[in-house]
């Protein structure tokens, strides 16, 4: 098979997406497949009618490659790809547009709010800590934990210069878990231990930051994996997502984001629940390809 692995890209994740890409394209190599690597560029559309994929690989993270552009493009040239449509990639992306649609269907998120640029000086919060984050960034870009009025407003400027829409909402005292779906089955669950107490970009993507293991308890597990899989199921995911969540002193989970095309490099957690249950990272590759 022909597949094209998109990567690289114009987002503030360019450098986890080439990492992503390089990943997945090796494997597709070791698989026996032929692979074209294109980077986001002004000629891709003509790179990809003029090489004929018989499959397209996305391997780009953040906006333009997980927001549905460039699914609507791929719709409209024919192409298949690995992942969800444009629909779902959307809403994924949104993480206020996620969090509502979430919450009408009964599933707890942590209480929020979004503030828009012209809305910065009607804000009304007053609970602190609070985490302050962009709307439409992956790979925690952007993520602060705020103490403070004087350091939300700090922040809230800080970050509205990056995206349209950020999102301030309640710090939840607990645990990071993470829950990989792949084509509808739940993944083990993975716990996540930072040494800074909050899963930033720093601690994602800097060797030692966290430590990763799987989680025991089976019926936290049962919870969370269903949530994951409702999530799945009711923003319409296709083939692959993984689910976050942060679980409070009681074991009561709230729903945080959902990332439709998660990091595949030597520190991801997509791969390495696939791993846990003897699906190697080839193996994980052919399957989404097929």
């Amino acid at each position: 098979m022909k597949v094209a692995v998109l990567m690289g890209g114009r987002s503030s994740e360019r450098e986890i997406s080439l990492k992503t890409g390089k990943a997945v394209s090796e494997a597709l190599k070791r698989l026996g497949h032929e692979v074209v690597i294109l980077d986001l560029t002004q000629d891709m559309v003509l790179r990809l009618i003029e090489e004929k994929p018989d499959k397209v690989f996305i391997a780009l993270h953040g906006s333009y490659g997980e927001d549905g552009r460039i699914q609507g493009l791929l719709d409209i040239l024919g192409i298949p790809y690995v992942g969800s449509g444009v629909t779902a990639s959307a809403i994924s992306m949104d993480k206020d547009l996620s969090k509502r649609i979430a919450v009408s269907e009964g599933i707890p998120t942590p209480k929020w709010i979004t503030v828009k640029r012209k809305s910065l000086n009607r804000l009304n919060w007053s609970s602190f800590p609070a985490v302050v984050k962009p709307a439409d960034q992956g790979s925690s870009v952007g993520l602060k934990v705020v103490r403070n009025p004087e350091n939300l407003e700090e922040s809230l400027k800080e970050l509205l210069r990056m995206s349209e829409k950020v999102i301030i909402e309640e710090f939840i005292e607990g645990r990071d878990m993470t829950v990989g779906v792949l084509r509808g089955r739940a993944l083990p669950v993975v716990e996540i231990r930072t040494k800074k107490g909050i899963y930033d970009y720093e601690s994602k993507y800097t060797k030692g930051k966290s430590e990763y293991v799987f989680l025991e308890d089976k019926d936290l597990s049962a919870k969370l994996q269903d949530i994951a899989l409702r999530i799945y199921d009711l923003f319409g995911i296709r083939d692959l997502c993984r689910v976050d969540f942060r679980v409070d002193s009681r074991g009561n989970p709230y729903f945080l984001e959902v990332n439709t095309i998660p990091g595949m490099t030597e520190l991801s957690l997509f791969p390495m629940a696939c791993k846990r249950i003897g699906i190697s990272f080839e193996e994980m590759i052919e399957e989404l390809i097929r």
